[in-house]
């Protein structure tokens, strides 16, 4: 059966980088959106960044709070979906999940069908 597993997070200082990854294991043949979201202490759990992998990727979206710092980005070749992230803040700080479901990503009603265990990303 499929599994999302994700890796990369960790501590850093404010404006540094940090790369994560969501690793696809069992990957069936079909096409989806996946996406980055996540879930800062005492908030709600937000998206972050998604793409569908179909087609060599497209649909992009970010988030205004990560614009022009976030990127995702698909490795088909290693069925992974990563999240490069620079000029990190104190307010990225959250636990990062990467998620899918064959619906089209819809910030705030999107439902996946399929979650990974999540990592911590701490910013100081």
């Amino acid at each position: 059966h499929v599994q999302l597993v994700e890796s990369g997070g960790g501590s850093v200082q404010a404006g540094g980088s940090l790369r994560l990854s969501c690793a696809i294991s069992g990957r069936s043949n079909e096409n989806y959106f996946l996406a980055w979201l996540r879930q800062p202490p005492g908030k709600e759990r937000e998206g972050v960044a998604a793409m569908y992998t179909g087609f060599g990727g497209g649909n992009i979206y970010y988030d205004d709070s990560v614009k022009g710092r976030f990127t995702i980005s698909q490795d088909n070749a290693k069925n992974t979906v990563t999240l490069q992230m620079n000029s990190l803040k104190p307010e990225d700080t959250a636990v990062y999940s990467c998620a899918k479901d064959p619906r089209a990503f819809c910030p705030g009603s999107w439902y996946p069908e399929l979650w990974g265990q999540g990592t911590q990303v701490t910013v100081s």
